[in-house]
This record gives C-alpha cells, structure tokens and sequence, in this order.
C-alpha cells in the first residue's frame, strides 16, 4: 500500500530512510507554507479559506482523513492524511516546505466521552507527531487549540481566570490540559514557537458541527430556519461561554501573525466573546422567528456542560496581542439566521 506526494511514491510499511537526507535538500525557503490538519473540520474549512486569502494559495496545503470539504475545492491543494501517520506527515512537511503547521484533528468533547481511550490517544499522540516534527525541521510556528474543556469544578465559573485550578472532567479536557503542558514543554526545551487558544463554544454555518457539547446553538439556529421545533440537549439555564466563527478565525490569525516578544503564554490563551444560555439563545432568534418551538431533554452532555465555565477572562489575550471580538450575541444571531436562509434558498 503506497500514498504519492507531488508524484514521489512511498511505501507506508516500510521505513523512509532518506527522510534525513531529504530534509537537508528541501530547506525552507523565506515565504510561508502552511500545512492545515484537519482542514475539512468545522474550524479548519474556514481558517484554510482564511489563509489562502492571506498567503499564495498554494502554499497553503489542506489535509484531513476524509475526502475534501466542498468549500475547499478548486482553492487550493488537498491532501489525504492520516495524521497519525508520521513517516507520511513528516514527508509532507518536507516535499511542500512547510514552515507552518495548524493542526486542529482532534475528537471533540461528546464524541471522545463515548470512545475516552482513543480520544486520548488520537488527541495527544498527533500532537507529539506535530511537535516532534517541528522540533526536528525547525519549522517558524504551529498552531494547535486547546479549550474551556481544561477547565473543571474547581475554577470559577465567573470570569475564569487565565491561571486557575484546571481539573478537566471530561476526557477531551484530560488531552487538552495534557497537550497545554507538552506545547508549553517544546516551548521551553526545544524553542518551538507553539501557540494556542482556549476556544469556547464556536458557532458557524459553513460546517457541520464535530460532536462537541455546545453544538447544539448551531442545531437550534438550523432547526429556526427550517421551521423545526428543537429539543435542546441542556437546560435552559445552562450558561456557557460562546464565540461566531469569524471571530475565531481572525483570533488564530492574529495570535499566529503576533511578534513573538508579544506572546507570553505558550500553553494557550483564554478566549472570550459572549455567553449565553440555551433559553437566552431561543430568546434571541424567537426576534427574527417568531414561532420557532424549543423543548428541552438534557443528556449526558449537561453534565460536561455544568464543568465548565460560565464566562472567561481573556484580559491577557486583550494585552498581549490586541485582541477584541467583533461580534455579540444580537450581531451572531442575525448574521448566522441570514446567512443560512441563504443557504437554504440555494439548497432547494
């Protein structure tokens, strides 16, 4: 069995033993190339879109398991990977001159609860592959997100701090706070420029959601324009800490464009935009839906829920490198109803 990468052909039973050689005779050169892990996932759609407006777009390589986003195609190049592959993801750095990676594979927080031993070691064995290959070809920067999963009963639930007690209870939070600690680590022992951001509930209509528990704000806005009623996974006073994807997307970019003597947190920033509860998010689209119908069923996934954080003190993301969302909770209501009414119409 064999992948091919800009037509070079390699075995994946059998060891690279030129990858030492290879390296030396494919320096990098002065431009950014930037690889995009899980590029076909609800965050990596629209930060490989965002990038290719931003650099060549093909020097900006889309990889994922599955087969490419339709949003992707025709933007750039794509391909297949298997990030825990490493023999084939170090290959890729080094054919495409990769300076940058952003690697956003992950199982998310629902889905890792059904499966915890293979979250964990899908989660964290690709970030070492990532890490270790930075180390190794002294890439510029890697990105890789972490969340207000690192977050347990013990911290606030108001305003939570930068530096907390972190006692993560979910699986996902386990990998995420372990990964914190090992970006910090390549950080401090090896140089490698890692950044990161602690995202909260990231709302968008490009993608599908991943099977992360505040995903149900995007089933509740689809079920709206659909004119379906929508049982809620949480109560209605379930308060979490949320963001629109455009703000998400412009925070990486910012944080990555950053001069370094600006980043002082090398684990992962605290990230904020607005909370809201389910109950408060019907109430917001009700304005533009009137008859939109809600009931509530809560599952497995209030008790995640009820782990986390309320609101988040990003006051150092704010300090370090100027960052300010755009969007609120009125803004992100009527921007995703509009947008996916667009959808819709296009889709009939």
């Amino acid at each position: 069995m064999f992948f091919v990468v800009n037509n070079f052909h390699f075995f994946e039973n059998k060891k690279t033993n030129k990858l030492q050689q290879l390296s030396l005779q494919n320096r990098m050169p002065a431009k950014e190339r930037i690889l995009v892990i899980g590029a076909c996932g609800q965050i990596g759609v629209e930060l490989t879109l965002a990038l290719r407006k931003i650099y060549d777009p093909q020097h900006v390589i889309a990889t994922d398991l599955r087969d490419e986003h339709p949003l992707l195609k025709g933007t750039g190049p794509y391909v297949t990977l298997d990030v825990m592959n490493r023999e084939m993801l170090h290959v890729l750095v080094i054919r495409h001159h990769i300076t940058q990676i952003y690697h956003l594979a992950a199982i998310l927080s629902a889905t890792a609860e059904k499966n915890p031993a293979l979250a964990w070691h899908i989660n964290m064995q690709s970030l070492i592959h990532v890490l270790e290959i930075a180390r190794e070809e002294n890439l510029h920067k890697v990105y890789w997100p972490s969340s207000i999963a690192v977050f347990g009963k013990g911290a606030p639930r108001q305003q939570t701090p930068q530096h907390t007690i972190l006692e993560p209870t979910t699986a996902y939070g386990i990998s995420k706070l372990a990964g914190e600690r090992w970006c910090e680590y390549y950080h401090e022992r090896y140089g490698v420029d890692v950044r990161s951001l602690r995202y909260p509930g990231l709302i968008s209509y490009k993608s599908s959601p991943g099977g992360g528990t505040t995903d149900y704000a995007i089933e509740m806005f689809q079920a709206a324009v659909e004119n379906r009623k929508f049982c809620c996974p949480l109560a209605p006073d379930t308060r979490l800490p949320m963001m629109y994807m455009p703000d998400a997307i412009r925070a990486t970019i910012e944080l990555m464009e950053a001069p370094a003597n600006r980043i002082s947190l090398h684990s992962s920033y605290n990230l904020h935009a607005f909370h809201f509860s389910p109950a408060e998010l019907a109430a917001a689209i009700r304005k533009y839906v009137p008859k939109f119908e809600i009931c509530y069923q809560p599952d497995f996934r209030q008790q995640i829920a009820e782990s986390w954080p309320e609101s988040i003190d990003d006051s150092q993301a704010r300090q370090d490198w100027g960052w300010k969302p755009a969007f609120d909770l009125e803004s992100m209501t009527v921007d995703m109803l509009q947008n996916l009414q667009q959808w819709k119409k296009k889709n009939e």
